[in-house]
């Protein structure tokens, strides 16, 4: 059968077609990318789906969060919709647009063609309770779904599938899903033990332009002396800080690493140093590791910044091979030292097999 993938971002779309297989990789026939804020998503279907061959027999699509309720696909109806909206008050970039193309998909195809969602969030959803609740008391916490529910699960899955395939023993790995938004998690014997990005993905790691870890106390500063509201923080933590803020303007890892100004030097430094820091505390999480996993489009492209994540850990055994490194440039590869005790591995991450599996899993 013939699966279409939907996968929506805050202001892009990525969509594929593929011939699903039982036995092995799943073949992709089509695939477009496509970025703008004014897309017209049933027009932009419609487009793509004079590339695919015949009617899919399910569409797959990814939603980043599905809070505590949904946590593994489920086939789209009514209710579903009904929960998803619900819950985009707490990514209210990301669902409702993930809403748009459900709707525009269930008008194309009725209900005659399988509507699935996968949801970012479901990954995470069996952390254990230290790693996922706030140190705040039930009322304002639990009970108001105030808690720590992860973001990512799809890459980060997918790269925990792929170690083990390339790999075949070892059950502690750490993954970093480094692209605009970036998270680290460690995983145990495919199960995630913790992770960087928590209530919302503004948690966590510095990226391209969120700011990451922050003390809470500095929304309502910022709120005092800027007189703007809590909103208005949040939207410039989001968008006008990380990289980008702290530079100057770019977000561009390669362009960064080339410059000799001081602004760009710091920016790479904190970036690198947040997320040495997180590698640390997750080898302690996970007592060792087996496999480090870089994936997304910094950690798939940018060998500068694999390096100097990396740098000073070799007394936890974790090095990495300077050429090796230097030519893994969007594609798989095994970057450490042969004969290396800890593995690392350049993994580009497929998020479009995931959501196939997805489907195939809800149908």
């Amino acid at each position: 059968m013939i699966v279409l993938t939907v996968n929506s971002g805050s202001s892009s779309i990525k969509l594929a077609a593929y011939e699903v297989s039982r036995t092995g990789p799943h073949k992709r026939l089509a695939a477009d990318h496509q970025s703008g804020e004014t897309l017209d998503e049933h027009a932009t279907l419609q487009r793509f789906l004079a590339s695919v061959p015949t009617t899919p027999a399910a569409v797959a699509h990814r939603v980043v969060h599905g809070g505590t309720r949904f946590t593994k696909p489920a086939r789209i109806d009514d209710s579903v919709v009904r929960q998803i909206e619900g819950l985009s008050e707490l990514a209210p970039l990301h669902n409702p647009k993930a809403l748009r193309w459900i709707a525009a998909a269930r008008s194309i195809f009725g209900p005659d063609v399988a509507q699935v969602a996968a949801f970012d969030t479901a990954y995470f959803a069996s952390l254990p309770r230290v790693a996922a609740e706030y140190a705040l008391p039930a009322r304002l916490g639990i009970d108001e779904g105030v808690r720590r529910y992860g973001f990512h699960g799809l890459a980060h899955e997918a790269m925990w599938r792929r170690w083990r395939e390339l790999n075949g023993d070892g059950e502690r790995l750490i993954t970093l899903q480094l692209g605009g938004g970036c998270s680290i998690a460690a995983i145990a014997a495919g199960r995630p033990l913790d992770t960087s990005m928590g209530f919302s993905p503004l948690e966590g790691l510095v990226m391209a332009t969120r700011c990451g870890d922050i003390d809470a106390a500095v929304v309502p500063y910022l709120q005092h002396r800027l007189g703007i509201s809590a909103e208005q923080v949040i939207t410039q933590l989001n968008h006008e800080a990380g990289i980008a803020g702290l530079s100057g303007g770019s977000g561009d890892f390669t362009e960064l690493l080339a410059r000799n100004d001081a602004g760009s030097h710091f920016a790479l430094d904190l970036y690198c140093y947040r997320a040495r820091k997180y590698v640390g505390a997750y080898l302690a999480v996970l007592g060792g590791c087996d496999g480090i996993a870089f994936g997304g489009g910094v950690g798939e492209h940018v060998p500068g910044v694999r390096a100097r994540i990396l740098e000073g850990l070799r007394w936890a055994g974790i090095e990495i091979d300077p050429v090796a490194n230097e030519r893994a440039r969007g594609e798989e590869a095994l970057i450490s030292p042969p004969g290396g005790r800890i593995k690392v591995h350049v993994i580009p991450v497929d998020e479009e097999e995931m959501l196939v599996d997805a489907a195939v899993a809800a149908t």
